[in-house]
């Protein structure tokens, strides 16, 4: 008579099966993961890290392009003129970073600026050093800002230039979690410096490159922009350069993060 299995021993070894079983199948899920291709697993280690934040100060390319910005922050005297000659020279891509304050009292000539298809971006509210304040003021004056430029030409800004450029990481990091793309310049012309406008123009010419962002201001605090333009535009021209947006040169090329 043959003897009857222990109902212990039944359950004892159901248990290590179910035991093995599991085992079997995490062995071969990551035998699985192990043999995932090379690709899938940089691809997933990229998508963790986040790019750094960073402010942009010219691309990298071959083409011989490159982007006229102006600064306005105050004064309704300077911008004619430099729009003027924009428009007597055929310059249809210039990019304008326009303070809410600016645009606010001069409405006539932001809306000229926006009817001459030109870019506008921001460059803030107050003008002060961003550095010396907090994200939360910082994150007001964008705002604030925005809204100024939104309300008188209809345009929602997606770049800002800084008042005096003033920034660190810490600001920029403020600014692009805001989704806004902080833009410096390789090219400094010194207008602000009313240096003359011989040095105004010899500074243009022998430092821009392609690809370059060139800083001039349409404030009336630079006296000689205007008188330097159309040198500058022409010498660029014979350079073989031709203008286009800030945002049309980061379309095509690699960016800088730093003066080259």
């Amino acid at each position: 008579m043959k003897e009857c299995p222990s109902p212990v021993r039944s359950r004892t070894q159901q248990i290590v099966q179910s035991a093995c079983a599991l085992a079997l199948v995490g062995m071969i899920w990551f035998g699985a993961d192990l043999q995932a291709p090379a690709s899938a697993r940089q691809a997933s280690a990229h998508k963790a890290v986040a790019p750094e934040p960073v402010a942009i100060y010219k691309v990298d390319t071959s083409q011989k392009v490159l982007a006229l910005t102006f600064d306005i922050s105050w004064g309704e005297k300077a911008p004619g003129p430099i729009l003027d000659i924009l428009a007597q020279k055929h310059v249809t891509k210039a990019t304008f970073f326009l303070s809410g304050p600016w645009v606010s009292h001069h409405v006539d000539i932001a809306k000229r600026i926006k009817s001459m298809g030109f870019e506008i971006a921001s460059h803030g509210y107050m003008h002060k050093n961003y550095t010396e304040y907090t994200d939360a003021w910082i994150r007001d004056q964008v705002i604030r800002a925005e809204r100024s430029i939104q309300d008188v030409t209809g345009v929602r800004p997606k770049m800002i230039r800084t008042p005096n450029g003033d920034l660190n990481h810490r600001v920029i990091t403020t600014l692009t979690g805001m989704h806004y793309k902080v833009i410096q310049w390789n090219t400094d012309s010194r207008d602000w410096m009313n240096p003359g406008v011989e040095a105004i123009k010899s500074r243009v010419l022998t430092k821009a490159v392609p690809g370059d962002i060139i800083l001039m201001h349409a404030s009336d605090s630079c006296k000689q922009t205007h008188l330097a333009l159309p040198a500058i535009i022409d010498g660029l021209r014979e350079k073989g350069y031709q203008f286009v947006t800030v945002s049309e040169l980061l379309a095509g090329a690699q960016v800088q993060t730093s003066v080259q």
